[in-house]
């Protein structure tokens, strides 16, 4: 754990924590290029969904910090309205919904509607396309940045014999401060558990073709976070005066999003999908029939041979004649 500052640029200190969410990021824009690439997305349908992800990724930041900060304000109003804080369902919300709505907007708003032949190329994928695969990319980030949080002591578990030292600060709930105590380190379990998660939507996506990995990871993710919550210590307040903490009140929501997303994906999202990996594999096939027409075309030739000529030796010529006639 190294919940301080590691060095400073500009005066400004630079946190594990944040090293860990920028590594994540780049990891998941790393492997959503790999998988447009593999899967034949062409380049306009590539730059589409990394510029509006890009947009997603920073508007769920805010949304991170700002759900954070409604939820504190909330349990202690004499502190302040302060963006000190985040939590990830509440950038996980804000990212999706800024994604789906600027991608709704400019397929069925500007690209009509436009005259600049940038903002209108052609697409052989579409944001259906992308949805079994963009939760493996979540996974990764979200993996990272739950190893971020082991380094900077929060989000920690409650206080445990066999527990690590991973928690820092002072608790309100538990009114003790945290700093050398051991704890159960939640949020290893969670970034082990999310490693796994992102492991099988890989298979489940590129071995057997599936399209439901955003249904798998709604469901799984919510049912986990539910449990998890309440091995947990750190204060993170009561939803609307009821028994649940935020976090598990979305959960419960993200579980529903999922069922409901199953039916979604078979009625109505299968038939807007445009299936670049199958053109993909089509072009590969004209190709490789051109190579095999190319190389029969090649054996098929007669050989070209060199003409020569050579002087006659007409007295040899002669004799040989000769003893055909004897």
């Amino acid at each position: 754990m190294h919940p301080d500052p590691i060095f400073e640029i500009f005066g400004h200190g630079v946190y594990l924590y944040g090293i860990c969410m920028a590594v994540g990021i780049i990891a998941c824009f790393g492997f959503l290029i790999f998988t447009m690439k593999v899967r034949g997305f062409n380049e306009a349908s590539a730059d589409m969904i990394l510029f509006i992800g890009i947009f997603g990724t920073g508007f769920g930041i805010f949304s991170a910090t700002l759900f954070q900060a409604v939820y504190n304000y909330i349990a202690d109003p004499s502190a302040g309205f302060n963006l000190n804080s985040m939590t990830f369902i509440g950038g996980l919300i804000g990212g999706v919904v800024s994604f789906v709505g600027v991608y709704l907007i400019y397929i069925y708003v500007v690209r009509p509607r436009t005259s600049i032949k940038w903002l209108a190329p052609e697409f052989n994928a579409t944001l259906t396309d992308a949805l079994p695969f963009i939760p493996i990319g979540i996974t990764i980030a979200h993996a990272f940045g739950r190893f971020g949080c082991f380094f900077a002591g929060c989000c920690y578990g409650k206080p445990a014999e066999w527990g690590l030292t991973c928690a820092s600060g002072y608790s309100s709930s538990l009114h003790m401060s945290m700093d050398g105590v051991s704890v159960v380190p939640v949020q290893l379990f969670e970034m082990f558990f999310l490693l796994a998660l992102g492991a099988v939507m890989a298979v489940l996506y590129f071995k057997f073709k599936f399209n439901y990995n955003f249904a798998v990871y709604a469901i799984a993710y919510g049912i986990w976070r539910f449990g998890i919550e309440f091995a947990r210590a750190d204060e993170r307040g009561q939803f609307l005066g009821t028994a649940l903490s935020p976090s598990q009140f979305w959960s419960i929501f993200m579980v529903l999003i999922g069922v409901g997303y199953v039916f979604l994906q078979y009625y109505v999202l299968a038939k807007n999908m445009k299936h670049p990996e199958q053109n993909l594999k089509t072009a590969k096939a004209v190709a490789e029939g051109e190579q095999v027409e190319e190389k029969a075309e090649e054996t098929t030739k007669p050989e070209e041979r060199e003409l020569k000529w050579e002087p006659v030796d007409e007295n040899g010529a002669a004799k040989t004649e000769e003893k055909k006639e004897k």
